[in-house]
Formats: structure tokens, sequence, C-alpha cells
């Protein structure tokens, strides 16, 4: 047989330049390489850093022929690998898998990695071995590899090997968390398609969804029959609450919904947007990401014929709320890879189009339904968490008040009996009792007792100090002015905020559930001590309708806590409320809230003046509108 020649099939000047930049991280780029070794229809495919420092990736798929012409085939850069649906499928996978690729540059991947990637591939004996270079000759030639020099690894028979010489990225130290960041990658591996990570003689198989993706949370939302099987790996490890998995944990069909694009003829037909997989959140953030090389583990990726397309859309979905933090998923979308479809992904499989009317569909899907639930889990998760101690706290809290209650009795019978004695020998059996000298009798007789009262500090001081009383409707709004008290450094746990997503601000949890109703009675209204709690009222038509709120409002009056107003939308509100003093208005609607710039100015003051009042040390006026800026619209009077 004649030497054989290998030709590549693009601009020698493109390899130079797109070589070291068309991937940014080790982890894409093995990415595509194992998507390579899938669409082979490959069994195995091993991950090896050699005794020299290589980095390999090799299959046992079935491999490429000179002679029947797969190698010319896999030197032509950027052809398009499915142009019509008979294409959809790996060859040899009897339809069960459907083909990763398609833009035809995936195997330029490696060289992002070294300048010099050599390429074994063997086909029913026919083998062929040749350098893939970002510096190629004008004449398009690579360096061929002797046939005798073509070898494996691992594989026997038929199969291909990308050997990328000193590489510019390394692998991490532990087997593991290359393993871990891999399946973030490419999380569909089973019994058909596993992977190998081989370091020297340790060796780590994956051949299952691993449990390491769900062993970490402490909420999980499952969606369609397949990552269901996700639910038996799932323990939110609270084993002092009844059912606490099943609380936390639910498994629920896909989401699918109909839309009508046009395929690349230009004719308009009507899809399905079917949304698989899952999402979850960490029970802690602790011990993540603990090295610049591995990928985050707070996203949201979006995946395709089981191949990743993009890795996080959290920051386009997120409102930069707390407990986003915790969370993690993986979606499949295969439509967004349909053939008959105009492509969608970006050339390096970072990222997908985002005015594609498929992605703007996910994207809200998550944004405004999915998102919202598993942030409620993990709140929930949290809320449960704290239940026990909360509990014990509670009950702390009222043997104190009980404790209290006795010394002030006490109190009231020892006083008066010294007042008693006082009086009588002050009055030398007079007939007429100056009321000066009984005063300063039962002065006398009061500080002579207050020691007796020590009890009460601890009891205020524990105490909480601020009511947001609303309605759910007005949670928006409740969450600008309780941002506005933490930013001006008062504590979550001195506030009462029955919708907020911190437990801490939360009452505490228990089954039955604790009504906020008992709760403000036990430490609202029959409580000696004389730390009132402050009340924001933020007021509204929806309010006014609104039976616990009213009974808040009820509640503080009778109790004649010092209060101040938010109106909603010009709501006038009514007694037993202030309504002689001035109060912010405030709108709220689907841009978010909103102020006009006098409001937002009486706002910032209010901060400052509630603040001060009640002990804490607040921020600048200035600041604070700052602030209101920032978390809020102010917009010019009309």
């Amino acid at each position: 047989m004649n030497e054989k020649e290998y030709e590549i099939n693009i601009d020698p000047r493109i390899l130079e330049l797109l070589g070291p930049s068309l991937y940014t991280n080790i982890y894409y780029i093995l990415g595509e390489l194992l998507a390579n070794a899938y669409d082979a229809n490959a069994k195995n495919v091993y991950v090896i850093e050699d005794e020299d420092d290589s980095i390999i990736v090799e299959d046992d798929g079935a491999g490429m022929s000179y002679v029947e012409g797969d190698v010319q085939k896999y030197l032509h850069v950027a052809q398009e690998t499915r142009t019509s649906p008979d294409d959809a499928y790996v060859s040899g996978s009897g339809k069960q898998r459907r083909k990763m690729g398609r833009k035809g540059v995936g195997k330029l991947a490696a060289l992002s990695v070294s300048e010099n990637v050599e390429i074994h591939t063997i086909k029913d004996g026919d083998k062929s071995g040749f350098i893939l270079s970002r510096h190629v000759a004008d004449d398009k030639k690579l360096e061929a590899i002797p046939e005798e020099n073509v070898i494996f690894r691992k594989v026997e028979g038929s199969g291909t090997s990308i050997v990328m010489k000193n590489p510019q990225y390394k692998l991490h130290r532990t087997l593991d968390v290359v393993a871990k960041n891999l399946l973030k990658i490419f999380p569909m591996v089973d019994e058909t398609f596993r992977i190998h990570v081989v370091r020297g003689a340790k060796e780590r198989v994956i051949k299952s969804v691993d449990e390491s993706l769900v062993k970490d949370l402490g909420a999980l939302i499952t969606l369609g029959d397949p990552f269901r099987e996700l639910s038996k790996y799932f323990d939110c490890q609270l084993n002092e609450v009844k059912n606490a998995n099943s609380l936390l944990m639910k498994n629920e069909e896909h989401h699918e919904k109909k839309i009508k694009l046009k395929n690349k003829q230009g004719r308009e037909e009507e899809y399905a947007v079917v949304i698989k997989g899952w999402v979850g959140a960490y029970r802690s953030t602790r011990g993540h990401k603990q090295t610049d090389t591995d990928f985050p583990d707070n996203f949201i990726s979006l995946l395709s014929n089981k191949k990743l397309g993009e890795f996080n859309i959290l920051p386009i979905v997120g409102k930069n709320a707390l407990n986003e933090v915790y969370i993690v998923g993986q979606l499949h979308v295969d439509l967004f890879e349909e053939t008959e479809l105009p492509d969608m992904a970006l050339s390096n499989r970072q990222g997908y189009k985002s005015d594609d009317p498929r992605f703007q569909m996910v994207k809200d899907y998550v944004k405004n339904e999915l998102l919202p639930k598993i942030v409620s889990l993990r709140a929930k998760y949290t809320a449960l968490k704290k239940e026990k101690s909360q509990r014990e706290k509670q009950e702390k809290d009222k043997k104190r008040e009980q404790t209290f209650k006795g010394l002030i009795e006490n109190f009231k019978i020892h006083a008066a009996e010294s007042a008693v004695k006082n009086i009588a020998g002050s009055a030398d059996n007079r007939e007429n009792l100056d009321m000066r000298l009984i005063q300063d009798a039962v002065a006398q007789a009061i500080n002579m007792n207050l020691p007796d009262m020590g009890v009460k500090s601890k009891i205020d001081s524990e105490k909480r100090r601020i009511l947001l009383s609303h309605t759910k409707a007005d949670k928006a709004v409740c969450d600008f002015v309780y941002k506005l008290l933490l930013f001006n450094d008062v504590p979550p746990e001195h506030i009462i905020y029955t919708n907020s997503e911190n437990a801490e601000s939360r009452i505490p949890v228990k089954f039955p559930q604790v009504e906020i109703f008992e709760y403000l009675r036990e430490f609202f209204v029959e409580s000696y001590s004389t730390e009132k709690i402050f009340v924001l009222y933020v007021t509204s038509e929806q309010m006014s309708k609104s039976w616990g709120a009213v009974s808040e409002v009820g509640a503080g009056w009778i109790a004649k806590s010092d209060h101040d107003v938010i109106s909603i939308d010009s709501y006038v509100p009514q007694q037993p409320l202030n309504t002689k003093a001035e109060w912010t208005n405030i709108s709220h609607g689907e841009d978010g809230v909103v102020l006009e710039s006098k409001e937002a100015d009486k706002i910032a003051e209010k901060m400052v003046v509630i603040c001060k009042y009640l002990g804490y040390e607040p921020k600048s006026k200035e600041l604070n509108l700052q602030e209101t800026e920032r978390i809020a619209s102010v917009v010019a009077p009309e």
C-alpha cells in the first residue's frame, strides 16, 4: 500500500488563530472529545494523565479507516455532520444514540490544550496516525505517524486516541474531583457509555449518574422519568424531622410547551419544547470550588442530546437573591439540537444564541417557575433545620418571661410592704398624711427592690424588635424594606417578616405550624417587658382585605406599639394607624419596586430615624438613598 498522506481541509492560519483561544477550560475541551467518542459509538472512553504529563482521551469506538475515507472526512474541518434527519443517530447504535456533534469543529478542541496533538486511530485493523498542529505548512500536509507507532494504552481493537503533549492545562490532583467536574460537563453516563479517569495505577470509573451530584443537596426537584433515579441518592440529613426527605424533594413530570419555528428550509412548523433534568439546592456552600481549576458548584446548565450547550444560565434567570448561591441543576432540551432547525449553539459550545425563541422560552420557564420553586424548597430546608434550636430558644424565652413575671409579682408585694412600713413610720400617727412623704416612701421602696428584676435586660435583648406587617401579595415591597433594614445592620433575627427567604426572620417552625397570632400573643402582648415591638405597616388595598394583616394592626394598637406606615400605590391608611403622620408611598408592578424621587428621599430618612430610635447605628441618609436607587427604580415626579 502507498504511504498514507494526511491533508487538512482548512486554512492553516485559522488553526494558528483559533487553536489557543477556541475554549477557555480543560473540561470544556474534554467534553468535546468525550462527545466525539460518544458519536463513534464507544462503550468506554479513558481520560488518562500519562507519566510525561500528556493528557490522553482514548475510546473503543468504531475508529476511522483511511481506506474507507473516514480519516479524510475527519480532516474536513467545519463541515456540518448533521444535515438531515437520517444523520441524527450514531452509526451502529440502532437509533439509541443521537449524535452530539454538528458543526465539525470539536476536533480542534485539543489544540486549545497543546500545540501538537497526536491522533491514533484503528478500524478493523486499518491503522492511521498523524499530528494535528497549530502550525501547518502551506501545503496543508500533516506529519504522519508510522503505523508501528500507532498504539493504544487501554483499548484493544478498534478505537481512537487523542494525545495532547505538553498540555497548557492541568487536571485536578484528585481523580474524584476530575470525575465530578466531568459529570458537570458530560452527565449522561450509563452502562453503555462509561468514562474512566486514569492516573498511573489509579483508575476512577464513572458508569452511572454519580450520587455525588445530589449527595450534598438539601432540596431536589426532578423533571421527567429518566431523572427520578436521582431520588434514591437524595438525603437532606434532617433525621430529627419526620418525613423531611419527602417534604424537600419533588418528582415532577417534564415541562412541555408548544412553539412555532421556521426550519432550515424556511417552512413554519409546530414543535414541542420539552425540558427534563433536575435542579437542587445545597445544604451548605462550605467546601465547594476549592481551586480555580474546578468548575463552580453553583450553576444551572443547559444540555441538548446529552451534550453541554451552556454551563450556567443562573446570572440571566436569577434575581440575585440570598438563597440562589445554593442552587445547582442540569436541564436537558433536545429541541436545541433538532437537525431540521437552524443551529443555535455557539461555535465553542459555551453558550446558545440568546435571541433564539427556544432559548427565550426555556429562560422564561426557569426564571418564573422552576427557580422560585427550588428557592422556596431551600428556604423550607433552612426552616426545618433550625426548627429544633428555634423551639428550644422559644421555650427558654417563655421560661424567662415566666421568671420575670414572678419577680414582678414578688417585687409588687415587697415594694408595697416596704412602702407601708415607711409610710407608717413617717406618718407618726398624724391624721393628715403628707402626699410628698408617701411618694418618697414608695420611691425608696422601689429602689430597694429593683435589683430583683435583673433578668429583664436578658429578656429585652433577645426579643424581636421590628415587625413587617403586610399581606403576601405585597412581598416585593416588603423585600425592598427588609433589604434596607439589613443594609443598616439591623440583625435579621431582630426582625419578624413572615414571608422572608431568610429563616432567621421568619417565626419558628414546628408541626403543627405555629400561627403568627400565637407567636405575637406570647412575645408581643403578654409580656411584662417594656421593650415593645416596633411595627412597619406596609399598607395597600390588598392588606385591607387580609384578615391576618388587619389583626396585626389591632394587636399593635392594643399593645400601644410605635409604628410607621409605608403605603403602596397611593393607598390611604385608616385608623387605628397614625393617619396624621406623613407616610411613604411606593408602587410596584412588572418592573419591580418604583418610587418617585421625593418618596425615595423620605424612605432614606425614615430608615435613619427608625434605626436610631431602636438603638441601631444606621448608615447615613445619603448612603440609604444610594442603596434605594440600587435596589429599586427611582423616577422623577410626573
